[in-house]
């Protein structure tokens, strides 16, 4: 069984005027926050994912347009509000495949048009941004519940990247579905994929889980369809950063491999995310997949170990078919095969 819990992870925090979050590039070595008092330090620690995870860059963007309406001057709310603007597509443009911040940075943008003064916009602001911090964290605890139904007593789940509370408000998608079979008594230990190129998988999910007295083992990306075949999984839970009407699930690079093996062994694979990962409109073809820097996958912890004359690719994402998925744990329940039909029934 579990040890004793540790207190709660709080990932974003607003305190003293700026914004903080736990810098997640210092992890497992060291806990610290990244300090953030202007939209361009917001967008900086997103680029170099000190602040990463779907949900979490969502909250993390609202706040920045809190910060980019605290820094405003003049007095025409003309102006002000074409600068808001700016800084929203500043933010979007940092991690375009996920889905979350675009819908957070508009909906605090939204909230600029019931002021009637540039001196109330960051006040205005920071409420919609806070409801949006405070609907995250409820929404991960109902995901919990929903999905904790899914997971039997001595159940091994699979998981990759990091969908914990470092990637959220709080709590977790895939982690607190873990989490809350653990709550309610069940055994379950967990195998976390490393997570190449940035090592998520074992310098995050297994600090959470470790920290939680959550058993866990790390493994390399290419062994988890071995594990499958040799019987050792029960589950597969994974988080989101895209999902489409369709179904179609765009999540951290790897994932698409993963599905395919639990295809063919028979493995349960679910997808843990927020209502506000979902996009009723836009075409899988139009899926931009973010291209990263190639050092990421030349080097690790900034050495290079491939040649010099060597260059890499590096797509963040990958998609995964609907075909591929079980069913997609949400905040409003579990959607299930056909996966089209069922999102458009429950969010259409």
């Amino acid at each position: 069984m579990p040890g004793k819990k540790r207190d709660s992870l709080e990932p974003v925090r607003w305190k003293n005027g700026a914004l903080e979050a736990i810098d997640t590039t210092k992890l497992p070595g060291r806990l610290v926050y990244v300090r953030m008092r202007t939209v361009e330090q917001v967008c900086s620690a997103i680029n170099s994912m000190k602040v990463r995870g779907a949900p979490l860059i969502g909250v993390v963007g609202g706040y920045g347009m809190v910060l980019a309406a605290m820094n405003l001057g003049g007095s025409d709310l003309n102006q002000a509000r074409s600068q808001l603007r700016k800084s929203a597509d500043a933010l979007v443009l940092t991690r375009p495949t996920g889905v979350n911040l675009r819908w957070a940075v508009e909906r605090v943008f939204k909230a600029s048009s019931r002021v009637n003064s540039v001196a109330s916009l960051g006040d205005e602001l920071k409420l919609e941004a806070d409801a949006i911090l405070r609907e995250e964290l409820e929404s991960a605890h109902k995901i919990g519940r929903f999905g904790a139904a899914l997971i039997e007593d001595e159940d091994t789940v699979l998981t990759h990247c990091n969908a914990g509370a470092l990637a959220t408000a709080g709590y977790g998608t895939a982690l607190a579905v873990v989490r809350s079979a653990v709550e309610q008594g069940k055994r379950v230990s967990v195998i976390a994929t490393e997570t190449r190129p940035l090592l998520q998988g074992s310098r995050l999910t297994a600090f959470e889980l470790a920290r939680d007295g959550i058993p866990v083992r790390v493994i390399a990306d290419s062994a988890a369809a071995q594990l499958m075949a040799q019987g050792v999984v029960d589950k597969i839970v994974v988080g989101a950063d895209r999902i489409l009407g369709t179904g179609h699930v765009t999540n951290k690079i790897g994932t698409l491999p993963i599905a395919l093996g639990a295809k063919f062994y028979g493995v349960p694979f679910y997808v843990a995310a927020p209502v506000s990962t979902l996009d009723l409109l836009t075409d899988v073809s139009r899926v931009v997949i973010e291209e990263r820097d190639q050092r990421e996958v030349l080097s690790i912890g900034g050495r290079r170990f491939a040649p010099r004359n060597v260059e890499a690719l590096n797509p963040a994402f990958d998609i995964t078919p609907p075909e591929l998925v079980t069913g997609i744990v949400t905040d409003r329940g579990v959607v299930r095969q056909p996966l089209m039909e069922n999102i458009r029934a429950l969010f259409g």
